[in-house]
């Protein structure tokens, strides 16, 4: 019977995504990522719109970073992987969080030395638009045009066309797009708010769909989905269940691998309403969270842990030492997601987190 679990996945200067779990996976297996200013700094890399349009340049880019990485950290195997061996030619990173932002039409800022983000001129959703807005709105759409000729140039010089894009997940993409109102409209205009999730969730199908037949046909394998809930600490349980939990329902029976991504946040009071989505194979938290239920609850499941980068670099060893053991202990087997680590973090803190999750495995 085939696994339906995913693992943690950070491609080399995007925003951490995941990938098909095949098995070998270690008990306490370390995602590694780290800031845009991080490569910036040491590699001279501009993360402006260029980085996100161009797959040359992209490409040449990603084979210093790597190259990098491999010299800096020579005892981990992370970027020995599958993904990382097809991954230089990627769509990966693209656009960063924004992509159904930006295919609605709304604009990015782009800066040399971090990821994208909407800019401040974007109107945001009127209730009235938030009423009429279509799927149509996302398909139709010049985003796709580039992505698809970004596709077929990383498959003329890679061979395949690997790589994650980043759909987020239906409340995220509504808080962009509608703002915070949002989650006001979940008690005054409820219906209003159901529209436009749904329609958020049917373009977020058709598109990954679209660009994820693409990759199959060049001979990257990928179905899989995850939703980003990173706002779902802002709603009750409750309210997940009325208003998102639906629309997760639907993404999940629309592929093959379905995971859930609560960013660094408690998953506690959520638990019982993830478990009902189908097919759970891939479901993080952050450290408070009660890990010991967390891994009763979704047994099958690939589990995983957001660890902080400010904790990484500001917290005694000792301190890193005993979190590292208490999430081997409730959570393990699982993944340690180590995303976002700060350009002045030091090198040596980075390889003593390596040997501490090394010697638990052992």
């Amino acid at each position: 019977m085939q696994s339906n679990k995913l693992r943690n996945h950070i491609p080399i200067a995007a925003p951490a995504r995941r990938s098909a779990a095949d098995g070998s996976e270690s008990d306490l297996r370390v995602s590694l990522g780290f800031e845009p200013r991080w490569f910036y700094e040491r590699c001279d890399v501009d993360f402006s719109e260029k980085w996100h349009k161009d797959p040359h340049y992209r490409h040449r880019t990603l084979v210093e970073m790597k190259d990098l990485l491999t010299e800096k950290f020579p005892s981990t195997d992370y970027w020995d992987e599958e993904e990382y061996k097809d991954g230089l030619w990627t769509i990966s990173g693209c656009y960063g969080a924004y992509v159904i932002p930006k295919a609605f039409g709304f604009d990015l800022k782009y800066e040399p030395d971090r990821w994208p983000d909407l800019a401040k001129e974007n109107e945001k959703l009127s209730l009235e638009e938030m009423r009429e807005v279509t799927v149509e709105d996302f398909l139709a759409t010049p985003l796709m045009d580039d992505i698809f000729e970004q596709m077929e140039v990383i498959e003329k010089e890679g061979g395949k066309i690997p790589g994650y894009l980043n759909w987020q997940g239906v409340l995220n993409n509504a808080f962009h797009l509608r703002g915070e109102k949002i989650f006001t409209d979940f008690y005054t205009n409820g219906e209003a708010a159901h529209h436009l999730l749904s329609v958020i969730a049917e373009a977020m199908i058709a598109l990954a769909q679209q660009v994820q037949e693409r990759q199959r046909e060049s001979g990257f394998y990928v179905d899989h989905f995850v939703v980003s809930n990173c706002t779902v600490n802002m709603i009750s349980p409750e309210t997940y269940k009325e208003f998102i939990y639906p629309y997760d329902k639907k993404i999940g029976g629309e592929f093959e691998r379905f995971g859930v991504h609560t960013c660094n946040w408690d998953v506690t009071p959520y638990l019982d309403e993830l478990r009902e989505l189908p097919q759970v194979g891939y479901l993080d938290m952050g450290m408070n969270s009660d890990m010991v239920q967390a891994k009763a609850k979704f047994p099958r499941a690939r589990r995983a842990v957001l660890y902080s980068p400010e904790k990484l670099d500001q917290a005694p060893l000792e301190k890193i030492e005993e979190d590292m053991g208490k999430i081997y202990e409730d959570l393990g087997p699982c993944d340690l997601v180590m995303a976002d680590i700060k350009s002045d973090t030091p090198d040596e803190r980075v390889r003593e987190l390596l040997r501490i999750c090394r010697e638990l495995r052992r």
